[in-house]
């Protein structure tokens, strides 16, 4: 399912939009991922502006971020 926004692809994965850092935002066509308190996200944003649901698990490893461009 694609999303409007990046708080509503985490929502809509069932995680709270708290983990996401503040200011990391995607541009067009780059994937985000995150690990925050326990949890890694993992956000496509498609080259129309839209956001993929976001894909969530529980991780053991430190607090990152990092954006990677998709094509």
């Amino acid at each position: 399912m694609h999303h409007d926004t990046l708080n509503q692809a985490i929502e809509a994965a069932g995680v709270d939009c708290g983990l996401w850092p503040t200011g990391f935002n995607l541009g067009y066509g780059e994937i985000g991922r995150v690990a925050s308190n326990g949890t890694f996200i993992s956000v496509t944003r498609f080259e129309d502006g839209r956001y993929e649901t976001a894909i969530t698990y529980s991780t053991q490893c430190d607090d990152f971020q990092q954006t990677i461009k998709t094509y």
